[in-house]
């Protein structure tokens, strides 16, 4: 089913109790009947997240700029949201496709219609296997998947033993770094790995993939070198296995943190193939960007709008310097980083005033704990407005996140279904 269409279906879904954070009276309305009551921010239970509409629209348009005038292609790591609603958006800018970190979460793209979708992981659960087997029966559906191993090469043609396979499933390699996460540990094996894949009856080799970002974890010089030069290595990988391959061949690299690097890097090569490789960037976190670990480190911090906002109530203020909110780790991300306050008003979305000199020191599993060097300018029942970190460990934690229109207006325009 089209992605657009499952996306109207799901405004004909009926609210409940259950939808953390939804007013009362929105139980028993369906999505579609709810929004047209216009409802306010205002009106919803804390805790609470919040997207904003116009800045959603601005980063996506960003973005996807940023990769357009580089000669990169943009496929957003949809795991980041697992909102199709937003992949919608992505996709409308000029997104090539989506990109995937675990097989359930592909074949919940694929129930939305996903037609291009990059598993940026290994594939090799036989159940799983026989889904995409099935999948690639529809000539429109592109698929790739990542190999790191001789092993998982061997453990993909097991799966795939007896299977009707209407084509062989695309895979790239993925090269690793020494520290790092998954991947191929350097060059040469990367490339035996490739002639094995080369070899097999029922994979293709479909080129190179790499993820930078389990390099470091700030812009210092060294952990700059390094992302740099794991970039290259990328590049003598690829330059390895053209005569490999037989079709299109892919690169890809990019989170979110040294995505200039890879533009950087790519480039020469980008100019000297010009259309002969897709040079893929997978940035997730881009479209939401945060108050916190993104804010930091992001090359594009600037050209960025944080597109989500906590909010939670002053629920306890025992001592002058200390308030307790209702809002934790079962709301909130804090991985990357604790959530920061910015003001204080009287429901979420109000006009507020500045909450200044305070932080968030800890989360329990369902309060924050605020404190100040000095008394705390706020009331029992009053509500905080947080900065977050770290969007892909936000949206987890919610079913239903309202969205508000944006640009001073708290008028709640959507309601973004999540399917974790």
């Amino acid at each position: 089913m089209p992605l657009q269409t499952r996306l109207a279906a799901l405004a004909d879904d009926r609210l409940s109790a259950a939808d953390k954070g939804l007013p009362a009276r929105a139980d028993g309305l369906t999505v579609r009947e709810f929004l047209a009551t216009e409802p306010a921010l205002a009106e919803f239970w804390t805790p609470l997240l919040a997207l904003d509409e116009r800045a959603l629209a601005h980063n996506a348009s960003v973005i996807q700029g940023w990769c357009d005038d580089r000669g990169l292609e943009l496929m957003p790591h949809g795991k980041t949201t697992m909102a199709p609603a937003l992949w919608q958006l992505q996709l409308d800018a000029g997104a090539t496709g989506l990109t995937l970190a675990t097989p359930g979460q592909v074949r919940t793209a694929r129930s939305f219609g996903i037609a291009s979708i990059m598993l940026a992981n290994t594939l090799v659960a036989p159940a799983a296997l026989a889904f995409i087997a099935g999948e690639l029966a529809d000539p429109d559906f592109a698929f790739r998947s990542w190999v790191d191993s001789v092993e998982t090469v061997e453990a993909m043609e097991h799966g795939l033993a007896g299977l009707a396979l209407p084509r062989p499933i695309d895979v790239l390699v993925e090269l690793g770094g020494a520290g790092g996460r998954t991947g191929a540990r350097g060059v040469d094996e990367a490339v035996r790995i490739a002639e094995r894949v080369a070899a097999s009856p029922v994979l293709r080799l479909a080129g190179t993939a790499g993820y930078e970002g389990s390099l470091g974890h700030d812009r210092s010089p060294a952990v700059l070198d390094a992302v740099r030069g794991y970039l290259a290595e990328m590049l003598a990988v690829h330059a390895a296995v053209r005569g490999l391959a037989d079709g299109e061949l892919i690169v890809t690299a990019g989170g979110s943190a040294y995505l200039e690097l890879v533009a950087e890097v790519f480039a020469p090569a980008i100019a000297e193939e010009g259309t002969g490789t897709r040079w893929i960037l997978r940035s997730g976190a881009s479209l939401l960007h945060d108050d916190g670990f993104y804010h930091g480190i992001s090359p594009i911090d600037g050209e960025l709008t944080p597109a989500m906002r906590g909010y939670a109530r002053v629920v306890s203020h025992p001592e002058p310097g200390l308030a307790l909110l209702d809002g934790g780790k079962r709301d909130f991300p804090y991985d990357e980083g604790l959530p920061v306050p910015f003001g204080v008003a009287e429901a979420p979305g109000a006009v507020e005033r500045q909450l200044a000199g305070a932080s968030v020191t800890a989360l329990n599993d369902q309060h924050a704990y605020l404190r100040a060097d000095g008394p705390l300018d706020l009331a029992i029942g009053e509500v905080v407005s947080l900065g977050l970190s770290h969007p892909c460990t936000a949206f987890d934690k919610w079913r239903l996140i309202p969205v508000v229109e944006g640009g001073g207006s708290d008028r709640v325009v959507a309601l973004v279904r999540t399917f974790f």
